[in-house]
């Protein structure tokens, strides 16, 4: 398919909040289609293209330590919070192969420091038995799961995200389920995905979490790293069906 054909297809689902496609030249801001043009800021250097995109001719190469900023005042669409919160997230991604122990957060509301966790897609998690799944973490107290350690309440797939490979991820919440899928069909896991968790997602006020891109806010600094191609970025207000996201993967051409 095309690469317009393919961005049209993201830009009719009448749900869509946000979208980056990572064209733009290293050291500026990343611009969303969409309804609303939310603007990623680089951390820790410019990031830079390769030429190598889905939806054009570049990618984002995220190198470790390297992230995006969305200040929450900025974006106060993506703050999906209560009981009434529906959201999906898409990103399409190539992993790079290093050796990487730790979790790699794509993109979410999630600061681990000041116990304001809201929701966001994450990477070899490492908890429940998991390594290299895709991961849809939520939480609606903020802080870790009461009686653990860490935050515990996510839907984790079966199967290993392969690197040096573009794949599709992506996490869904209807107020009920947490769900994952990995390029495009949902990764089933017993107990974990679908995963039951219908106490809504917190709500960190004026002053809670800002939206972040390949790292989190984690033990007093940014943390959870992503490192690898990021190809494209898409926010929906809704949990998209596995038909719906199966027709975004865009990887069978």
């Amino acid at each position: 398919m095309p690469e317009q054909q393919k961005t049209a297809v993201i830009l009719n689902q009448p749900s869509l909040l946000a979208f980056w496609d990572f064209q733009e030249q290293a050291g500026t801001d990343s611009i969303a289609k969409g309804a609303h043009a939310c603007k990623l800021t680089e951390q820790a250097g410019p990031i830079a293209r390769v030429e190598d995109g889905l939806f054009g001719k570049y990618a984002a190469k995220v190198k470790q330590g390297q992230w995006w900023r969305l200040p929450r005042a900025e974006c106060p669409e993506l703050d999906f919070h209560g009981k009434d919160a529906r959201l999906t997230i898409i990103a399409w991604i190539k992993r790079e192969n290093i050796e990487n122990h730790g979790c790699q957060a794509i993109a979410g509301m999630w600061n681990e420091t000041e116990r304001k966790r809201q929701y966001c897609l994450f990477l070899n998690l490492r908890i429940w038995e998991s390594e290299d799944q895709v991961c849809g973490h939520v939480s609606s107290v903020g802080g870790p799961t009461p009686g653990r350690k860490y935050c515990m309440t996510s839907a984790i797939g079966a199967t290993p995200v392969s690197k040096e490979e573009w794949h599709a991820v992506a996490f869904t919440y209807d107020g009920e389920y947490a769900r994952v899928y990995l390029d495009g069909q949902l990764d089933k896991r017993d107990g974990f995905n679908p995963y039951l968790y219908d106490q809504g997602l917190y709500d960190g006020g004026s002053d809670g979490a800002e939206f972040t891109v390949g790292a989190v806010s984690h033990s007093g600094s940014m943390g959870n790293f992503y490192t690898g191609l990021l190809g494209g970025l898409a926010v929906f207000n809704t949990a998209l069906t596995e038909e719906e996201i199966a027709r975004m993967t865009f990887l069978a051409d």
